[in-house]
């Protein structure tokens, strides 16, 4: 595991220099708002685990929510969270296995590093990644890679 610093000054826009758009015109990146927030908790347990479930709590009760979803008529299938765990980081982030492939991830992660930089951040920090998901992010940003011991989630209880 390892972390990832991004420079968010790379780009003057990460979702609109990459010219991405979603695949599906159906499917809407939003940024969550706290009458959603349950709905998005239900989403993260039910799809992924209560870890990330606590690290959703953080971003969502805050009052300028930092986390976006990904919806399909009005049905969250992704998510994506900056400052939950720490401030800076990117994540917890993930998409329903059956919306996998239409570029939802990619838009999230975009949308949220661009939140980040609008936020007065100059650097994110990509928490805990392995080898396997640090392929993704290589895909779609530049990244510098730390071997960190102890890292930030050292302090977990279950550690």
């Amino acid at each position: 595991m390892a972390d990832l610093i991004v420079n968010l000054y790379e780009k003057e826009s990460f979702l609109n220099d990459n010219g991405v758009k979603l695949k599906d015109d159906s499917i809407k990146i939003k940024r969550v708002l706290s009458p959603n927030s349950d709905r998005l908790v239900e989403f993260v347990q039910t799809h992924f685990s209560i870890g990330w479930t606590s690290e959703v709590k953080a971003g969502v009760y805050k009052e300028n929510p930092t986390c976006f979803v990904a919806t399909d008529n009005g049905n969250i299938v992704g998510f994506a969270c900056y400052d939950a765990t720490a401030k800076g980081y990117f994540g917890p982030t993930g998409v329903d296995p059956n919306y996998r492939g239409k570029n939802i991830g990619q838009v999230l992660l975009l949308t949220t590093l661009d939140a980040l930089k609008n936020a007065g951040y100059g650097y994110a920090v990509i928490g805990g990644v392995n080898d396997k998901v640090a392929g993704f992010y290589a895909r779609y940003v530049n990244f510098m890679k730390f071997e960190t011991k102890p890292d930030l989630y050292s302090r977990l209880i279950n550690r």
